[in-house]
């Protein structure tokens, strides 16, 4: 078997490149979801209920289809059957991947403020939405539950959470006997607002049907999780549906599931037998694609005097779907961050109207980690311990959960590359202390920490060489503003021995060699291995056909000293040659390899996390209850980096949202209503360039031989853990009072709360 030398591999993989979709984005070459209009498309408009529980009592179409350009109206009187039931599963498992057991427009019932009832189809845009706003719709409520006050009372313990696959209880030893000999406890409730998704592209898909083949161009982070999901409920054949997403305007979790736009726009294009393009308006971004759950957590901390953890108790109050058992992972990561004998944790949900939660960046991880780690933060002050010492002396070298080893960790390097670089070591602990004119200063740090998930189904790409010398690497996979088209291009380059702006990258396209949906920080790993594979295999052929040639400098040279750089196979101590010569003297256009790689399961016997750590310093002005962040620093240990200038951006905007995280972000429900209160961009508060402090991106690289063949551990999500803890220790710092609710409000730094 060939190598490719250490240095030539490094000179592609790790160094900062542009993104492969850059020049096509920022001169409007790109095509998104809702760009492409097949001759003859038309457009479907969606309307949602107006009560939040109860029923359709009728639908009055007849204004509206008497309307210039209608063609048809569409709701649970005459919208065709689904062939299948949809079924809540993660798109990392490799099937159909419906973000909710439920699809809209089946019955008369409401269960959900927002749930489309009726879908009017018309030649235009605006025809489609005057025809709705025609549709005469009747109602019947009933009494509805939004809210945790609400729900509280009627809250039950679910056997498995999360779509079946993670149980509604964990624990380890006894929390009880653990509490009765800690030495110091904190005991804390920490409440935090539903967030929604809010991309820059709204969800969209235009569909059409051509000889009984359905090519629908969706917004999505899965083509295949689409495709399998789409063909699934209409019972068409994988083979015979195509999805296309060449470019995706953003994403965080709201397309990580897929919802029910795109089959209702290839129901709609059946029916009217026309291409259908079906836009969620931003409103209706509220409620049609999941969001974060409002939640309550109580963490209870025991402690002996030194700091050593006895028992960690951590329960989980939040709302789902009258569908669905839905929490996010709130508990999995805090159970395995520090060395505790005795852990409990338990989920608890009630039935609201409401859809089914959905996965939202950084999903649980940045919710559990808040409140454990804003905890951490108040023990160390009741112990008279630093923050720092205090995790440092919790450490843990292998997963509490399961005793495993962790595949690699650095969370100590972070730790101390990050005290050293923030100066976190020459504060004054004291709170309340520091201040710079009229404002209070405070400094506060969180731990980092991202399970690496890994596909469940085989991983495949296909690598092709020209004779001219250019490359060209293809998968299915979605480019959502990750820049994976960029990592495509260097793990193809470094495998064969080129360089990278020889290699051109092809994705977005079911028509492509599956790979999974780029989801949960798996999509680095998972698509860079099947790359990495598919190259590998064709250097391989290169290498054995070149020394199998009576006419090439390498015949009968052994394969594994074979190596390859700049375009040639050459033996260090002998002759060599191109690519390019070798497949002209063969007369060949071009070679190819398909690669597949199969991710490591469950029993692997190793457990696998990126971690890092946060820093953050914030000024708070009393007198107007303003928190303004200064500065914020993330030291993470990914494993491998393939582009670091990709990787920064990520991390640097996973940060950026956990301040958003920490002091804006809350979608309010209005209880009477049962609708969210400000279901809008002008309402839904978002950091803006104003907001965004001197943000310092550092890695702490540590060599990971287990999670895949280059040891990619992913970036996308870890950014966003962390950070708003480590915001709210810095508001305490400042202030000397605790934060424990999410986002922290001008009127609660003015209350005191």
């Amino acid at each position: 078997m060939s190598t490719v030398p250490q240095e030539a591999r490094a000179a592609q993989t790790g160094r900062p490149m542009d993104r492969a979709d850059a020049r096509a984005k920022v001169t409007g070459a790109a095509r998104y979801a809702a760009e492409y209009a097949p001759p003859g498309t038309v457009h479907a408009v969606l309307v949602g209920a107006e009560i939040a529980c109860g029923e359709v009592t009728g639908v009055d179409a007849r204004e509206a289809l008497r309307s210039d350009g209608v063609l048809a109206v569409l709701s649970h009187l005459n919208l065709p059957p689904l062939a299948a039931e949809p079924h809540l599963l993660p798109s990392l498992a490799g099937a159909s991947a419906s973000g909710q057991s439920f699809f809209p427009m089946r019955d008369a019932r409401v269960h959900y403020a927002g749930q489309p009832v009726a879908m009017v189809v018309a030649d235009t845009l605006e025809r489609a939405g005057h025809a709705a706003s025609l549709l005469r719709i009747g109602y019947r409520g009933e009494p509805h539950t939004t809210t945790l006050e609400e729900g509280r009372e009627r809250a039950y313990e679910p056997d498995r959470i999360f779509a079946g696959f993670l149980p509604g209880r964990m624990g380890r030893g006894d929390v009880e006997a653990g509490l009765a000999e800690a030495d110091v406890v904190v005991d804390a409730v920490h409440r935090m607002s539903a967030n929604h998704h809010n991309p820059i592209e709204t969800a969209a898909a235009t569909a059409y049907w051509e000889d009984g083949r359905l090519t629908v161009h969706d917004s999505t982070q899965g083509p295949t999780a689409t495709r399998l999901t789409v063909a699934e409920l209409l019972g068409v054949p994988p083979s015979q549906v195509r999805v296309v997403a060449t470019a995706v305007g953003g994403s965080f979790g709201a397309k990580a599931m897929i919802w029910a736009h795109p089959t209702l726009a290839a129901m709609a294009a059946r029916h009217v037998r026309a291409p259908v393009k079906l836009t969620v308006t931003r409103e209706q971004m509220f409620t049609a694609c999941g969001h974060r759950e409002e939640q309550e957590q109580r963490i209870t901390l025991g402690a002996r005097r030194d700091g050593t953890l006895t028992a960690i108790r951590h329960h989980k109050l939040s709302p789902t779907s009258p569908f669905d058992d839905w929490a996010e992972p709130s508990l999995e990561m805090p159970a395995r961050m520090y060395a505790c004998p005795n852990h409990e944790g338990v989920y608890r949900l009630f039935r609201a109207n409401t859809m089914t939660p959905a996965f939202m960046r950084a999903p649980g991880e940045a919710s559990g980690m808040f409140a454990l780690e804003t905890a951490m933060d108040e023990l160390a002050s009741e112990l008279g311990v630093d923050p720092l010492d205090l995790r440092l002396r919790n450490h843990c070298d292998t997963d509490p959960t399961t005793g495993l080893p962790w595949s690699s960790k650095g969370l100590r390097e972070c730790y101390e590359h990050g005290a050293q670089m923030f100066g976190w070591r020459g504060r004054d602990p004291v709170p309340g202390t520091r201040t710079d004119g009229h404002w209070l200063v405070g400094t506060g740090m969180a731990s980092a920490v991202y399970p690496v998930y890994q596909a469940m189904n085989p991983q495949r790409a296909r690598v092709r060489l020209h004779a001219d010398g250019r490359a060209v690497a293809e998968t299915a996979c979605a480019e959502f503003g990750t820049g994976v088209g960029a990592v495509m291009r260097q793990v193809a380059a470094a495998a064969l021995g080129i360089d990278a702006e020889q290699v051109e990258a092809r994705y977005g396209d079911t028509d492509l060699p599956t790979t999974v949906a780029a989801v949960g920080s798996a999509g680095s790993g998972a698509i860079s291995s099947a790359v990495h594979t598919a190259a590998t295999a064709l250097r391989e052929q290169m290498v054995e056909r070149a020394v199998a040639d009576p006419d090439s400098p390498l015949h009968g040279a052994d394969p594994a000293r074979v190596e390859v750089a700049g375009g040639r196979m050459f033996l260090r101590d002998g002759g060599g040659e191109s690519y390019t010569d070798l497949l002209r003297r063969h007369m060949m256009f071009d070679a190819e390899a398909l690669g597949s790689w199969d991710p490591p399961g469950p029993d692997a016997g190793f457990a696998a996390a990126t971690f890092g750590a946060q820093f953050a310093e914030v000024g708070v002005d009393p007198d107007l209850g303003l928190v303004r962040v200064r500065r914020m620093l993330g030291v993470f240990a990914p494993g491998r980096v393939l582009n670091a200038k990709t990787a920064r951006s990520q991390l640097m905007g996973g940060m950026l949202w956990g301040l958003g995280h920490a002091l804006l972000e809350a979608t309010r429900m209005d209880p009477d209503s049962g609708r969210w209160a400000n279901a809008s961009m002008g309402e839904y508060l978002l950091p803006v360039n104003a907001d965004a402090p001197e943000v310092r991106v550092e890695f702490a690289e540590v060599e990971d031989r287990m999670v895949n063949p280059l040891g990619v551990k992913g970036v996308g999500e870890v950014g966003v853990v962390g950070a708003a803890a480590a915001i709210a220790n810095a508001v305490h710092h400042a202030t000397g009072r605790r934060f424990r609710n999410l986002p922290i409000t001008v009127e609660a730094v003015l209350g005191g709360r």
